[in-house]
């Protein structure tokens, strides 16, 4: 598809639809996250903005926090999707309505159909690879202008074929500030809401090679930084954001949503410091590797600046298992890393994964152990991920049970090599259960720090309705069992 002529660019709606659950008005709202009410995407809250500057009528809905109001969107010149796996089939779903009532230009970006176009592009005329923080523009630019789209990371239709424009470069300057009021009600849920919280991107990429993790296929493995200054105003801005008119919050945190914030240090410890040199008085979230817990000066910064936690990417609790997804760590010093975190006065939650070849009946009483023997006082327990575009995806997709990209959401989703599938799905349910059991809530309510404890609370809400979406899936699971002994001896032979 060429644009061979200037089109009218007068204005923009931005779409992130929802997962398997989207906004809708509950009294769960008010103590339970994930459920139906969830903090709008930060990455296309950031290309708003971005796209605000050069076109002023720039709107964002999210389902999220929100519904569309379709009637403000059937007449917008460009429409923008956020696409990731398990919001991919909504979004479609949205996207093929709007080609059937708008003239709108059709945009997808995000991290599945970045690395899925071939089937993001059936549903849209556009699809921007990888940060879309500079080819935002110049897309809009040569809409308006009437020129050919010919620059670096796009994938459109040139004579009913599908072509790709290249790889692009990743953007260097991250230092956007999100105006999250482009975000269609998110301003007064955010007052109204405990369970919407302040969240902050400061950098993206990663330097290692797990083979199941999208980052590094997504946002590279350049760690790319935001100065600072802008982090600590988008901090600030974020915090009075969130505030709430009378009441104060009952959980005053903000959630560094890297995916792994220490690993540049000479930066994470220059941001740590600005952090603390500012007025601002708050808690704070961040997920790191384990390797942070060796670092005695950096968890001391931490501390200081007002780091109540660190979440780590446990995922496995076997060697062997790291090896097989290319993890460089090791369980022994996994639990050292996890005693030295507390000493600092700093609690640690952890995310763990199951599925991996060793994985078998017990593993969730495994977790379960591994949680309460080490302190842990949150937890997020999936299956593992499988997203299009990585090496285990490409791998491993002979073992897929289906591709309903809506059930990518924590539920089993593979024929695993020791366990069936139903029977994996249970170990999570286990691990929730025994995890957030009424045991556990006594524990947390007098030994637990205020915020923490406020955390595990709330946590035990949305566990509740995680393991209730989880049983739901059983069934299905159930009924593939009949098919496991087949594919289970491919895996053996193919392997």
């Amino acid at each position: 598809m060429f644009a061979s002529n200037p089109q009218k660019v007068n204005k923009i709606r931005m779409i992130e639809a929802g997962n398997y659950s989207p906004y809708r008005k509950s009294f769960l709202n008010f103590f339970t996250y994930n459920k139906y009410i969830r903090n709008p995407s930060t990455g296309l809250v950031t290309l708003a903005t971005i796209a605000q500057k050069i076109v002023t009528d720039t709107l964002m809905y999210s389902e999220s926090v929100s519904l569309i109001r379709y009637e403000d969107v059937y007449d917008a010149d460009i429409i923008f999707f956020s696409v990731n796996t398990f919001n991919a089939v909504r979004s479609y779903e949205i996207a093929d309505r709007l080609r059937e009532k708008s003239n709108a230009v059709l945009v997808m970006g995000g991290m599945h159909a970045s690395l899925n176009y071939p089937e993001a592009i059936q549903h849209c005329d556009y699809v921007l690879t990888g940060d879309a923080d500079e080819s935002i523009t110049e897309l809009i630019h040569a809409l308006r202008n009437g020129q050919e789209i010919d620059f670096p990371g796009v994938v459109l239709w040139r004579e009913e074929k599908v072509v790709f424009t290249g790889e692009r470069r990743q953007p260097e300057n991250i230092d956007t500030i999100p105006d999250r009021n482009l975000v269609h009600d998110y301003a007064r849920m955010a007052k109204y809401y405990y369970t919407l919280w302040p969240q902050v991107h400061a950098s993206r990429g990663c330097p290692h090679n797990c083979s199941y993790c999208t980052v590094i296929r997504h946002f590279g493995r350049k760690i790319r930084k935001r100065t600072p200054q802008n982090i600590v105003e988008d901090i600030r801005q974020a915090i009075e954001f969130h505030k709430k008119p009378f009441i104060p919050r009952f959980k005053s945190c903000v959630w560094i949503t890297d995916d792994n914030f220490p690993q540049d240090r000479e930066w994470a410890i220059s941001v740590l410091k600005a952090i603390i040199e500012s007025d601002i008085k708050y808690n704070f979230t961040v997920q790191a590797r384990y390797e942070v817990g060796f670092d005695d000066e950096m968890l001391a910064l931490m501390k200081q600046a007002g780091f109540m936690e660190v979440s780590i990417g446990v995922e496995f609790l076997d060697d062997d298992s790291y090896k097989e997804f290319n993890k460089d760590c090791n369980y022994r010093d996994l639990v050292s890393a996890i005693r030295n975190i507390h000493a600092h006065g700093i609690g640690v939650r952890g995310l763990f994964m199951v599925g991996a070849e060793k994985d078998q009946k017990g593993v969730g009483k495994k977790i379960a152990k591994f949680v309460r023997d080490n302190h842990i006082h949150g937890t997020l327990v999936q299956s593992l991920f499988f997203t299009p575009g990585t090496p285990f995806f490409e791998k491993n997709k002979h073992l897929l049970l289906h591709q309903d990209w809506d059930r990518y959401n924590g539920n089993v989703v593979h024929y695993p090599q020791n366990i069936k599938p139903y029977e994996l799905q249970q170990e999570i349910i286990i691990a929730s259960k025994k995890i957030y059991s009424p045991g556990r809530v006594l524990y947390a309510l007098f030994r637990f720090k205020w915020m923490h404890m406020v955390s595990f609370i709330g946590e035990c809400f949305w566990q509740y309705h995680v393991r209730k979406d989880l049983r739901k899936e059983l069934e299905n699971l159930k009924k593939l069992d009949a098919k496991y002994s087949s594919a289970h001896s491919v895996n053996k032979t193919e392997r």
